[in-house]
């Protein structure tokens, strides 16, 4: 297997990822025989044409299984990761998977795929499933270009493009020496060469990285080696979507996307073909294109219909109508014992006993499931602070090259909560450490107020000390703090015993997103500063975040995509239009449908 950014199952005679053809289409066929390859395209095309309209008429009706997960248990050694994780997947539905990190939402993708073998349960799969898993390391083994890489899957039909067009060329050169033979062989490639999706896939790879916010034509120049980590994930996802297959396995897919970019995403999934399995914290992003929803807590899992908004109140309803169940019985239980206490020894000892061995064997209910507590998180000042928090004058923001921002004025008041949106590249993070001073604008002045104390959650978390524990770096903060104090402050962000002494370094990404939390909270900041701060939380803790933000009395300057986030917390608006900033003084859920409303007439007047 190549390291192309997907992965697939194939049938017999599928496509492969194997060889490799320079990115041209064929020439045209300059002979009289010209005339006989498009009649063969033709008539071929007009078969398929008639069989699909048939066949699409009776499976039209039907409901077809693709993937039966039936009690799957994982267990390393004597650590069970969940188990009893049932759900079955029908053709064209869309299940979201949702969970606490750690949950084991991505070890459920091995197992759908096959990497990783359940310790009990089976996995049954339609023969010939197809998946399509995006490649972690995006290594675009193969590629040169970006359009390359987007293209991976495609190797094959690429060579076999490349075929049909020296055969064109050939067979105008024989003109009437042509024989049967080439032309039965000829005939048959350009037939596999339409059943393999020849005639389609070029447009598929243009619409495709257009959407995910690249250049179509120039990213047949534009080398792999060029793009930066967040341009590279969104390649990796790009090769996933293109590619051909009936089972599409998203993890996290909105992380390296802009509002832009992920609402086009949304619309592409809506319309695809293709089945979709997406493990992902976004809501606004669950609401728009899930069918159903698969949630796995406390090692083990439930489904539910609908999307992530229908899931809340059905998760809350069954968790209600199981305490009650279970009240239910606590009572009968209860009665029933005080029966076998006051008559096992008299007149009604017989009835005392039957009634005893129904109980032993009567199966208790347990109660609803429930995961370890979210963090408990709480941002306090130290001090008031101005009214005037950050006042911008005339603002212009460069890299070598290029202008990031031009000529903004505005001032950021106390208690706005104002966010900072854009498309990727637009330059929002050089933007805020201008803000903050740390790098030096290009003109115009950037002045924080009196008694303002700024802190920052960076994007990439690079100001957390790696190689120290978690326990050094908050008795770092708070010297004066006993071992119980840092414990304590550490175990509301879900760190608990011998955990603390851990070093940074080894943390995962959401564990990482809440040391940074910790240490981001004994600032005791009047400005907070959040450059994508969800991104490696759960849906949990986001909320809990979006609890902190609402009780939090200073001001707030945030970078995010998440747009339910976006919608709950912020009051202000700094958009991005190519190097203009513009300002928009109120809450982000009235620009969003201020954005549509100017959408829609740029559309009727175009």
């Amino acid at each position: 297997m190549l390291g192309a950014p997907w992965r697939a199952i194939a049938t017999p005679g599928s496509l492969s990822t194997a060889g490799t053809a320079p990115d041209r289409k064929p020439r045209p066929v300059r002979a009289a025989n010209g005339r006989l390859v498009f009649l063969l395209r033709s008539a071929f095309l007009s078969t398929r044409r008639s069989r699909r309209g048939s066949l699409g008429q009776v499976l039209s009706h039907l409901s077809v299984t693709l993937l039966s997960v039936s009690n799957v248990g994982i267990s390393f050694g004597a650590t069970e990761l969940f188990k009893n994780i049932t759900f079955t997947v029908a053709d064209g539905e869309r299940w979201g998977i949702i969970g606490r990190n750690g949950a084991g939402k991505t070890s459920i993708f091995k197992v759908i795929t096959g990497d990783l073998q359940p310790t009990v349960g089976s996995v049954a799969r339609k023969p010939g499933l197809r998946h399509a898993l995006l490649d972690q390391h995006r290594a675009f083994a193969g590629a040169t270009t970006v359009w390359q890489a987007g293209a991976a899957a495609w190797r094959e039909v690429m060579a076999l493009e490349q075929r049909i067009a020296d055969q064109a060329i050939e067979l105008g050169e024989l003109g009437e020496r042509v024989t049967d033979e080439f032309l039965e062989r000829f005939g048959h490639d350009q037939e596999r060469f339409a059943d393999l999706g020849g005639y389609i896939y070029h447009s598929r790879v243009d619409a495709v990285l257009q959407g995910l916010g690249f250049d179509a034509e120039e990213s047949k120049t534009r080398l792999v080696s060029s793009l930066s980590g967040g341009e590279r994930g969104r390649v990796g996802l790009a090769a996933q979507l293109i590619a051909p297959a009936d089972l599409l396995l998203l993890d996290e897919p909105t992380n390296h996307l802009d509002l832009d970019t992920t609402t086009w995403l949304q619309g592409w999934l809506k319309d695809a073909d293709e089945t979709v399995i997406v493990v992902s914290h976004d809501r606004a992003f669950l609401d728009s294109i899930c069918t159903n929803i698969l949630h796995v807590e406390a090692r083990t899992s439930e489904t539910y219909k609908g999307n992530y908004s229908q899931f809340v109140p059905q998760r809350a309803e069954r968790r209600l109508t199981r305490e009650r169940e279970m009240e239910k019985q606590r009572a009968y239980v209860k009665k029933e014992e005080e029966y076998i206490r006051r008559n096992i020894a008299g007149v009604n000892s017989f009835q005392a006993k039957g009634k005893r061995k129904r109980l032993e064997r009567l199966p208790r209910l347990a109660p609803p499931p429930g995961d370890p507590a979210a963090m408990t998180l709480r941002f306090e000042t130290a001090e008031r602070g101005g009214d005037q928090v950050i006042a911008v004058d005339d603002l212009r923001v460069e890299v070598p090259g290029r202008v990031l921002v031009d000529d903004f004025t505005a001032v950021l008041r106390r208690n706005d909560f104002v966010a900072l949106v854009g498309p990727n590249g637009a330059g929002k993070s050089s933007f805020i450490s201008t803000l903050l001073g740390d790098r030096a604008p290009a003109s115009g002045a950037a002045r924080i107020g009196g008694s303002i104390t700024a802190a920052w959650f960076r994007q990439d978390l690079a100001d957390l000390p790696l190689r120290k524990s978690m326990a050094d770096a908050i008795q770092d903060q708070r010297p004066l703090w006993n071992r119980g104090q840092v414990q304590n402050h550490l175990g509301a962000f879900g760190f608990s015993g011998e955990e603390v002494l851990r070093e940074i370094g080894t943390l995962s990404g959401g564990e990482r997103a809440r040391m940074a939390l910790a240490l981001m909270t004994l600032a005791r900041a009047n400005l907070l500063v959040l450059d994508e701060p969800t991104n490696h939380l759960d849906v949990e803790n986001i909320e809990v975040l979006e609890d902190a933000l609402d009780e939090y009395e200073g001001t707030v300057l945030l970078v995010s995509h998440d747009r339910a986030f976006l919608r709950e917390v912020a009051t202000r608006v700094w958009w991005f239009d190519g190097t203009r900033l513009t300002d928009f003084d109120g809450p982000f859920i009235e620009w969003e449908e201020d954005r549509a409303r100017r959408a829609a007439g740029a559309g009727r007047t175009s």
